[in-house]
């Protein structure tokens, strides 16, 4: 069984992706470059708590963008699968980002990915805008990430 790698921690440059969201859209990190982004990464769609979490951040869209920040949800479902829950969730403007394959390709460069569960870990990893870290926080699995807490790293 493979090492769990170490997480990515404050101060250190975020590894760049590119993910097809919800919507097919392939979704660059280095073209967020300029601006602050929340990687929000939730283990599996269609799981009560992780359905919590995308909706708080579809809830604070507008909160987001006041304070220059694009909120992303990432987890190892496929880009179907996530188009189809976002449907029913009504998330119609955070992108839900596909990490299928490589499977857990991008938690793993950022050492979130449980090896021995096949997803990533439920954690917030924010990017400042010049692509370094600026917080990270890692929940266990049945905890939904305090959104005010959340938004108060962002105002920072």
């Amino acid at each position: 069984m493979e090492e769990q790698a170490r997480p990515i921690a404050v101060g250190e440059l975020a590894p760049d992706f590119i993910l097809d969201d919800n919507r097919k859209r392939p979704i660059h990190l280095a073209s967020y470059r300029g601006s602050k982004v929340l990687l929000s990464w939730h283990p599996l769609a269609w799981t009560s708590v992780c359905a919590e979490q995308m909706k708080s951040l579809e809830a604070h869209v507008t909160d987001f963008a006041r304070m220059g920040t694009t909120a992303m949800g990432l987890s190892i479902d496929s880009v179907p699968s996530k188009n189809q829950w976002a449907k029913e969730l009504l998330i119609a403007e955070t992108m839900l980002l596909s990490d299928f394959w490589p499977h857990g390709g991008v938690a793993r460069m950022y050492g979130l990915f449980r090896e021995a569960d096949g997803y990533s870990e439920r954690a917030n990893v924010l990017i400042d805008a010049s692509g370094r870290v600026s917080w990270v926080k890692i929940y266990s699995i049945p905890e939904l990430p305090d959104i005010d807490e959340v938004l108060q790293h962002c105002a920072e």
